[in-house]
């Protein structure tokens, strides 16, 4: 074979190698449609992804003040439910009106000028409450020369009142507290304890008033026996 020849073929062999070469980098690139789709797909799931956030996230954000109005109202109702501070000695007596047994209303007005005592009791019909208001009710008459009224104060409703007044034969005017305006007042209703179990209450309490509508005494967490006389016994040195 001539050199020319051999050239030639030489040639035509190295041709056909890279097309060959040039055939399978071609087989291994991915289709530009394919590169596009891929690439788009990607952006449309990166909005979605997106969206989803800042929709949580602004649901979040209003979620925040109304969660902080909720507990700002649960914050004021707590306030409005707690009780004043306890009252002291040369203290104004808080001003109050109530409907007694028999249906009358009571004011602390009504006493203008006279000594008062009130007494608080936890619930009627109990065995505390019902020797501490026979005790007073005995009495009734001594305080009354001693220039002073007395009164009986729980939150139980004027039917409870009115069967407790009628079951010992009660005389001293029995008030009902059912909405605690005057129990809070006067600060005798408050968190209690009773063999492991707290609950709200009324604290067992007497005050006396004066004639000019102070404070004079206070005795709480009362002892029934022999209470009453104790009272009798400030009230006609007051």
């Amino acid at each position: 074979m001539s050199k020319k020849m051999r050239k030639k073929s030489s040639k035509s062999a190295v041709g056909r190698s890279g097309s060959r070469t040039g055939d399978a980098k071609a087989g291994t690139r991915k289709p530009i449609g394919a590169k596009k789709s891929g690439s788009t797909a990607a952006r449309t799931t990166a909005k979605k992804t997106a969206k989803k956030t800042a929709a949580k996230s602004g649901a979040t954000s209003k979620a925040a003040p109304a969660k902080r109005a909720a507990t700002a109202s649960r914050g004021k109702a707590a306030g409005a439910s707690r009780p004043a501070a306890p009252l002291n000695e040369g203290d104004r007596a808080p001003a109050f009106t109530l409907v007694r047994d028999g249906g009358q209303s009571v004011s602390l007005s009504d006493y203008a000028g006279r000594k008062l005592v009130i007494f608080f009791y936890p619930r009627a019909d109990t065995p505390g409450c019902t020797l501490e208001s026979i005790a007073f009710s005995r009495l009734a008459d001594a305080f009354a020369k001693a220039g002073t009224a007395v009164l009986g104060v729980s939150a139980d409703p004027l039917k409870a009142q009115e069967k407790f007044r009628d079951k010992h034969d009660l005389t001293v005017p029995l008030l009902s507290d059912e909405k605690l305006d005057m129990l809070k007042a006067y600060g005798v209703w408050g968190e209690k304890s009773l063999y492991g179990r707290t609950f709200m209450g009324i604290s067992r309490t007497t005050v006396l008033i004066d004639g000019r509508g102070i404070i004079v005494r206070i005795w709480r967490n009362v002892k029934v026996d022999g209470h009453a006389d104790d009272v009798l016994t400030a009230a006609g040195a007051t």
